[in-house]
């Protein structure tokens, strides 16, 4: 009797190690009823791109009714923490990882998987009241420099009132982005600071004629969203030149040639080890149905073909 009661306990303590050895899953072993369309993952969300990955997740889980992911919309060194921390598996940014960061995934025995999935661009937009709607690169890049804080130094005939320039996050990728294009260090000028998402930007514009925002043209490019369409009555977007090309807005034609001067790429990470939901939402996202959201929400698909047509007015 005192054998088998030893036994049992045995068994028991068996079961519980088994059981939290799977609740771990160490060496991103693959969960139990998880499969590319089906599971229960979190993931996290550059927050720049909620309005088009909130149509992404609906329709694939739409499709799919045995998926449920949950998206974190944070700005992206959020997301890269994320990442690294092991806190999610899959993520979208707007970078690829660093070979450091590749290289203590690979030490920990995670291969990540690196898929391009739209082109993107960064709009400068400015309240209706403000009557200077064309910027050339090198103006906007002295705004940042602290070379420039003045509308009247921009155009002689503007008011003499400061170019308060408002990004998302301080943490985001658009404040990276501009911190590498221009080759910035230190802190930006008085005059620039940040507020908490490309949300508060648009209403901060919205609210206030001298204020100049920096926003991903994912919230002012999709005819079809009702929270855009009702930002693109509030805002005017900024026509940016340079040298070598003429002024251009960031519309998705301009995305796809290149003409625009501030394109960036969007990607998608898993760091999954099989073929788990987070592959089968990425795949989604990278192939034709989901490409053909990134086109309508008029960003630029990564994977496919964008059609352009040239309209000639007599």
């Amino acid at each position: 009797m005192k054998r088998f009661s030893f036994n049992l306990i045995i068994l028991a303590l068996v079961t519980m190690a088994t059981f939290t050895y799977s609740c771990r899953n160490p060496m991103g072993h693959q969960p139990i009823n998880e499969a590319p369309t089906q599971g229960n993952i979190r993931i996290s969300v550059d927050e720049s791109f909620q309005l088009l990955f909130d149509t992404q997740l609906y329709t694939f889980q739409s499709l799919y009714e045995n998926a449920r992911i949950t998206p974190a919309y944070k700005p992206e060194a959020d997301v890269i923490s994320d990442f690294m921390n092991d806190s999610v598996r899959t993520v979208v940014v707007t970078r690829d990882l660093t070979q450091q960061e590749k290289d203590y995934l690979v030490a920990r025995n995670f291969i990540p998987r690196t898929t391009k999935v739209a082109h993107d661009a960064l709009a400068i937009i400015v309240n209706p009241a403000n009557k200077d709607t064309m910027l050339l690169e090198s103006q906007f890049a002295d705004i940042l420099r602290g070379k420039v804080s003045t509308w009247k130094q921009l155009n002689p005939s503007s008011p003499d009132k400061p170019v308060n320039v408002v990004f998302d996050n301080n943490k985001s990728g658009n404040v990276r982005y501009f911190r590498e294009r221009f080759s910035l260090s230190g802190n930006f000028p008085a005059n620039c600071f940040a507020v908490n998402s490309n949300q508060e930007v648009m209403n901060y514009v919205k609210n206030n004629p001298s204020a100049l925002g920096i926003v991903s043209v994912n919230w002012i490019s999709d005819e079809y969203d009702s929270i855009t369409v009702g930002f693109l009555k509030s805002v005017k977007v900024v026509e940016i030149g340079n040298e070598s090309i003429p002024y251009c807005k960031p519309y998705q034609g301009n995305i796809a040639e290149g003409s625009y001067p501030f394109c960036r790429d969007v990607y998608m990470i898993t760091r999954e080890t099989f073929s788990g939901l987070g592959k089968g939402f990425m795949a989604f996202v990278a192939g034709d149905q989901g490409q053909r959201i990134v086109r309508r929400s008029g960003l630029v698909p990564a994977t496919m073909p964008l059609r352009l047509i040239e309209v000639h007015r007599d």
